[in-house]
């Protein structure tokens, strides 16, 4: 099937605006017999008429000529939007970018990214996906993002993956707790204690390897799945947490009530935050932009809670 070209998409769209063809040619930089021309050409490819042209009556669109000129305009329109995705000669990136990231700390760490980077890209349209792995891998894998931060844990092949920052897990305690005066705490030290669960994947599969790997079974009082509303619990002296380390984070709950968080002693699931894509595919100008920013921001973020 023969298909048109965008110039005859672009005349199409803007031969309605028009009495005649004289005035379109004139806007569209075009000789009457080239539009002409060029209309008897699409009419050809559709097989009816667009259009009627009478010298005394100027051109008038018929119906089906009012519905092709509106899809055209909206191919046309895209086809402009399209354009302006990707760098032009003055070295400017243009277009979107669709990252995701983990739940329990991407309020530590997408604002952080996203404060500065729209002074270095201000042509770039970044938005964010928030959810788990079972969110966010099938989105990775559909297309729907360009990347995803997440920890590098049971994570599955076929990823290409970039470190943002290391991290490990914390142990995470009311602050009269007796464990709390101990600068580490060792796992067998939790095994009684109430434990409330982040319940979410992969921290869930995780924690249970954590204690399996050690011959210990949790005391699990609570199953959560909200990073923070671990946290509030703990803040309420409910239970502890076990929480990976994250920058930007305060001792203290969205309550404001004072938490303490202690290091676990060895093995304490020792990971890191990455970036993530498909390995058969390849990171836009854009994306990459992104990834480098992410990476210089985190590594300047720890130690400001």
């Amino acid at each position: 099937m023969v298909g048109f070209s965008l110039r005859q998409l672009e005349l199409m769209a803007e031969l309605p605006r028009h009495q005649t063809l004289a005035s379109a040619a004139g806007e569209l930089s075009i000789s009457e017999s080239a539009l002409s021309q060029a209309i008897t050409a699409v009419e050809k490819i559709v097989g009816e008429q667009l259009c009627v042209r009478r010298k005394s009556h100027g051109v008038r669109m018929t119906p089906a000529g009012q519905y092709f000129a509106l899809k055209a305009r909206r191919i046309v329109a895209d086809s402009a939007e399209l354009a302006s995705s990707f760098p032009r000669s003055d070295g400017r990136m243009r277009g979107p970018v669709a990252i995701g990231c983990f739940a329990s700390f991407a309020s530590h760490v997408v604002p952080s990214i996203l404060e500065g980077f729209p002074a270095l890209h201000p042509d770039i349209d970044v938005t964010v996906r928030v959810g788990t792995h079972d969110d966010l891998l099938p989105a990775l894998e559909n297309g729907e993002l360009d990347l995803a931060i997440v920890y590098d844990l049971l994570l599955p092949t076929g990823l290409a993956k970039r470190e943002i920052y290391a991290t490990r897990l914390e142990v995470v305690l009311h602050p009269d707790h007796p464990l709390a005066a101990k600068e580490s705490i060792a796992l067998h030290e939790l095994e009684s204690e109430p434990l409330i669960n982040y319940e979410s994947s992969p921290s869930t599969e995780n924690t249970k390897l954590l204690f399996a790997d050690a011959g210990l079974h949790p005391n699990q009082a609570y199953s959560l799945p909200q990073a923070v509303l671990v946290s509030a619990m703990v803040g309420r002296g409910l239970g502890y947490g076990l929480l990976m380390a994250r920058p930007n984070n305060p001792s203290i709950t969205l309550e404001g009530l004072p938490v303490a968080i202690r290091a676990l002693e060895p093995p304490n699931s020792p990971s890191a935050v990455v970036a993530i894509w498909p390995r058969a595919s390849t990171l836009s100008p854009r994306a990459e932009a992104l990834l480098e920013h992410s990476i210089a921001v985190m590594a300047g973020a720890w130690g400001r809670g």
